[in-house]
Formats: C-alpha cells, structure tokens, sequence
C-alpha cells in the first residue's frame, strides 16, 4: 500500500467522525449558542493536541505561527459563514453550496499551486458533485444572501485546503496543526465576547450530553481530524482532498438514518439521497483507480486485479 492510499484512507477516515457530528450537534443546538460550542470544542482540541506534541511545541517558529493562523482563520472563517448563512438560507442549499469547493480547489490549484489535476480527477469531481446535488435535495428557489455567505464559507474551505497543500512543504505538519486549531479556538473565543457585548447574553445549559459531544467533537472530529489532514495532505493532492471529503454528508446522511435526532425521529433513506451517495462513492473509485493500468495488469495476468497506485 503506498503512501497516497494510506493518507487517502486517514482523510477518508476523518468524514467518518464528521459525518456522525453532525447529528450530535444537531441534538444540542437549544442547550449551547453556536460560536460557544464551537469555542469549547476547538480550545479542547488545542489542550489535547499540545499535549500530544508537548515536546514539538517549543519549536514552532514565526513562519509556522504565520502559516498556521492563515489556515486556522479559512477554517475559522468558513465555519463562521457556513452557520450565518443558514439563517437565509435552506439546509439543502447550504449543503450543496458548502459542497462547491471539490470544484474550486481543482481550479485554484490549477492557478495558484500550478498543478492541473488529472482527466480521471476532473471526471470525479464532475460525478461527485452531481452526488452532492442529489445528496442535498437539489437546488431551487432565488438566490439570496444566505446563499451568497454559504458561497464564500465553500471558498474559505478550499482555501484551507490549497494552503495546507503549500505550507507543508514549507513548515512541520505538526506545528500547522497546532498552531490552526489554537488560531481559530482565539477566534471564536473573540467572537463569542464580541456578540455578548454587542447583544443580550445567551444563557448556556451544560449538561451530559453537551459535555460528551464537545468532548468526541473535539477530540475526534478536531484534534485528530484536522492534524491527519494537515499531515495526510503532504502525500496526496488537493484535488484528491476534497474529493474524498465530499464523504462527509454521505456518512451524516447514513448516520441520521440510525441515530435519533432531537425528536427522537430518524431520517427516511429517498432515492435521491442513495443516488447521491452512490455518484460520490463513483467519483472516488474514478479518481483512486488508475484503469489504464488495471487493463493492462488483467491483459499480462488475467488472474490478478490492480486497483492500487
């Protein structure tokens, strides 16, 4: 197994935990203001992940701090804008839309790094944003400011993409991630005194659930998810990136249909959602395997199937 499957597998294996946050989430949204939860889940990542690195920690020069709060403020950023947006916009919408930067990251590639992805890649993407579309519910009704916000959160995050993609050629993987988790845990923690000036304080219940879904979100869908990428990214590409973590609604989508949601109700499997899932998992299998090679290892051994790089 070479080293870009392995680190292909470590991002797939990352929209596994987001993908059952997101139900998680969903179940604490009246106990806890948003940018708060998010506060808490990203200070609690920051803790475990300088513990981890304890003896890293020490190292990190100016450039990393530079580079890392650049990652960690697309992050911040995207976030951000993805939650206001959805107070104009449609959840279906805001899925789709925040889905658009598997199509952005090949084309900033493509300008900024000069690195044009592959036919095989560019057919991916092709398939698994025509999964994200069905995955969503299609897209209807005018446009309008929520879909605009939701717009520029999918730029932020193919932004972080491309940049991790370039800064660890430059600076220690282990020192980005540090340095974007802390980043963005002060940004948020800014934001949060910022709207409590600004407007009437929101009251907070912590109770068991709050408490473990901060704790997993944090440690699983934070710490670890954002450090694998960060050090993941340095044996793929970002095309191959963000195909793979157009994962992400399908394992939330397969996740809700099985945990209740604060209703006690689980989602119903549609059509369009299995269609979705199915041209995901398509653009990935297009992009992973190399099928001129796969017609030429089954034409010299007729036996034996290649679908490793």
């Amino acid at each position: 197994m070479t080293r870009q499957i392995k680190a292909d597998l470590s991002i797939l294996s990352i929209t596994v935990v987001w993908g059952s946050s997101f139900i998680l989430m969903k179940n604490i949204t009246e106990n806890i203001p948003y940018y708060a939860y998010l506060f808490l889940r990203f200070s609690i990542a920051g803790i475990i992940l300088a513990m981890i690195f304890a003896r890293q920690m020490g190292k990190i020069n100016r450039k990393a701090l530079i580079q890392g709060t650049i990652i960690g403020f697309t992050l911040f950023a995207g976030m951000s804008l993805q939650y206001v947006g959805l107070n104009y916009t449609s959840a279906s919408h805001s899925a789709f839309i925040t889905g658009l930067n598997v199509v952005m990251v090949p084309v900033i590639s493509a300008f900024y790094l000069k690195k044009k992805p592959p036919v095989r890649a560019a057919i991916g993407v092709l398939s698994a944003t025509t999964g994200l579309f069905l995955l969503s519910g299609g897209f209807s009704g005018d446009w309008n400011i929520g879909d605009t916000l939701t717009l520029l959160c999918a730029v932020c995050f193919a932004l972080q993409i491309i940049f991790i993609d370039k800064f660890t050629q430059e600076s220690d993987a282990r020192h980005l991630a540090v340095v974007q988790i802390f980043s963005a845990a002060v940004m948020y923690g800014i934001l949060w005194a910022g709207y409590g000036l600004l407007t009437e304080p929101v009251s907070i219940v912590i109770n068991s659930r709050v408490i473990l879904t901060a704790l997993y979100t944090g440690a699983l869908g934070t710490a670890f998810a954002y450090s694998v990428q960060t050090i993941a990214q340095q044996y793929t590409t970002p095309t191959r990136t963000a195909l793979l973590l157009t994962f992400e609604p399908v394992f939330g989508a397969l996740f809700a249909l099985t945990i209740p949601g604060p209703g006690g109700i689980t989602e119903k499997l549609t059509l369009s959602t299995a269609m979705g899932c199915l041209l995901i998992f398509v653009g990935m299998m297009v992009t992973e395997v190399r099928f001129r090679d796969l017609r030429k290892s089954t034409t010299e051994n007729p036996h034996h199937n290649v679908t490793e790089r």
